[in-house]
């Protein structure tokens, strides 16, 4: 018997190691001999932290939101008396979560301790390179890839196979394969399970990328608000080199190929392939003029290939199964898996990972379990900053490439942040939008002044300050961004303001025109007032911090509108009903 306690960032945060210290000191007073381990995120992030027991014949009982005072009873009950303790483990419900999941990026996250080595290999771990390096030429590699139909899971969703093999073609004195870990979309955090949960996948990936266009060298990329992930990426990396999977004459086939870490400030534009190799050569992070594209003259002037994590962590599985294998999940044009992060108003926050081609209705009601609070569903935001917001009508789009690029939105990385009818998308325009314009490089003028004056625009919309002609500001604003910016996060930051005024243009009009914000969300535009159904019991004005309420004891009180710093403390303390928003 064992017993594996989550610790990813998400369980961390919700005193999983707090958990996991009190099993070990319970089972230390009993003197039973059960180790307690470490494993990452499942993707079930709303149950965390969550702990697995594994009986000695495989089966495993999971039991979630284990804070330190529920493990008494569980190693008393289940450890020492052999019964679990059916009130505290996962529902059904719950455990379709992971149940309706294709996984192939996250199928060890989770599932093995992402500090041992053993574990990984006990599952085929570092079988797929072994098969390249003694059966397989490069072309054949990326022939492989090629066939599986794998597309960059970070953004663009170019063909992988396509950038392996211009790296192949171009002739340098050093190639390089860099992986793309600065995951900066808000909402997204994808990449970081799988560098936390399951790190050898990536190495390996890497190294079969390594092979395929002749590098001998790789970098990762990873951001250094990621301190869990790069420990256990280190942690991975000295194992496999102890293990000769890692440095000079891997498996005895005369390849060499190393890796090595580089921590990112949290630049935003650092995704930006270009950005990305002049921050790696100790530059600011700024985007170059493209051509020459970075498989021709990238890092250090040579040759370099840059994926993003879950892209490369999906490889191990092509190589190993098939490129045919992977190409089954999924359509034509957008083959495999995709794994996505819910996020906002879903009612199961995590991570999911679905065939491409999957209806948007499908993962966030099939598997998210629908919206908090059982709300009406408003608009999901896809693609993060760069990406768009999807209205409740398109809610039967399929997950793909091209359908997603149809809505004005794009995949991205995987970050979907949900919203509900309490959300207002001129304000969410309005937040993403300040967060390009903190995040711009300032190079391109477009992106550096005109996301700034369609910041402004929407700040005084938000303020119940909008003119007439507003709206087309913005618009005529957008496209100068987009035509004229250099690198993605300019071209792109223009699209959640485009895609909320194309299917949300109303909420804009009532902002500008009606001074009202229908969401009652814009403090500037709400405002409070309390109706005859009040009895006079004076909690409302007890707890206004402003002193804003008053009336006498069994009268209807009165609120102050210029005092009112709109709070809603008055409404939630209200056992009447007596207070509306309007």
């Amino acid at each position: 018997m064992r017993v594996v306690v989550g610790q990813g960032s998400c369980g961390v945060a919700t005193g999983a190691r707090k958990t996991a210290a009190e099993f070990e000191k319970l089972i230390k007073e009993r003197n039973l001999d059960i180790p307690v381990t470490v494993t990452g995120c499942v993707g079930t992030c709303y149950l965390e932290p969550i702990v697995d027991v594994y009986e000695d014949n495989g089966d495993m009982t999971r039991y979630v939101k284990v804070q330190p005072d529920k493990a008494t009873k569980i190693v008393e009950e289940h450890l020492a008396g052999g019964k679990p303790v059916e009130e505290q483990t996962i529902s059904a419900e719950d455990e379709e979560f992971v149940a309706k999941q294709q996984r192939v990026v996250l199928r060890n996250c989770g599932v093995i301790n992402p500090e041992d080595i053993e574990d990984y290999l006990a599952v085929d771990g570092y079988k797929a390179i072994e098969k390249v390096l003694k059966s397989m030429t490069p072309e054949e590699v990326i022939e492989e890839i090629k066939i599986s139909g794998l597309r960059g899971r970070g953004g663009a969703g170019f063909p992988t196979w396509f950038k392996w093999n211009a790296a192949l073609q171009n002739n340098g004195s050093e190639k390089y394969l860099v992986c793309n870990a600065d995951e900066g979309d808000p909402g997204a955090f994808m990449d970081r399970s799988v560098l936390e949960g399951d790190p050898h996948s990536l190495l390996e990936g890497m190294i079969i990328g390594g092979y395929a266009m002749k590098a001998t060298e790789g970098v990762i990329y990873c951001r250094a608000e990621y301190p869990l992930a790069i420990k256990r990426l280190e942690i991975a990396m000295e194992q496999a080199r102890e293990k000769g999977f890692l440095g000079k004459n891997i498996f005895g086939s005369g390849y060499d190929f190393d890796i090595r870490i580089k921590a990112g400030a949290g630049a935003f534009v650092c995704g930006e392939e270009t950005a990305l190799i002049a921050s790696l050569e100790g530059e600011r992070g700024m985007p170059r003029l493209k051509p020459p594209f970075p498989a021709a003259k990238g890092y250090w002037q040579q040759p370099t290939d840059i994926n993003n994590v879950e892209t490369l962590a999906n490889v191990p599985w092509i190589i190993y199964n098939g490129g045919a294998a992977f190409a089954e999940f999924g359509t034509e044009k957008s083959a495999g898996t995709k794994v996505f992060a819910l996020a906002g108003k879903i009612k199961k926050g995590g991570l999911v990972e679905v065939p491409m081609g999957m209806t948007l209705r499908e993962v966030l009601y099939g598997i998210g379990g629908g919206i908090k609070n059982d709300r009406e569903f408003k608009a999901v935001q896809m693609g993060g900053p760069s990406g768009g917001c999807i209205p409740a009508s398109l809610i039967d789009t399929p997950v793909t490439y091209e359908d997603i690029n149809k809505t004005g939105a794009i995949v991205g990385s995987g970050g979907m942040i949900v919203m509900d009818e309490d959300t207002c998308m001129v304000d969410m325009a309005r937040y993403f939008l300040n967060f390009t314009r903190d995040e711009s490089c300032g190079k391109c003028n477009y992106c550096r002044i005109g996301t700034k004056r369609m910041l402004e625009i929407l700040e005084r919309i938000t303020e119940g300050k909008g003119e007439d002609g507003d709206i087309e500001k913005l618009e005529e604003l957008a496209v100068k961004i987009k035509e004229g910016s250099l690198c993605g996060l300019g071209q792109t930051a223009p699209n959640p303001v485009l895609t909320t005024i194309r299917y949300f243009r109303n909420e804009y009009e009532d902002h500008i025109y009606n001074k009202k914000c229908t969401a009652h969300s814009c403090k500037a535009l709400i405002r409070f007032d309390i109706t005859d159904a009040c009895k006079g019991c004076t909690l409302c004005a007890r707890n206004c911090p402003v002193d804003a309420i008053s009336g006498n004891v069994k009268e209807v009180h009165v609120i102050d509108q210029d005092k009112c710093i709109k709070c809603g403390k008055c409404m939630d303390h209200c056992k009447f009903n007596a207070i509306e928003k309007n």
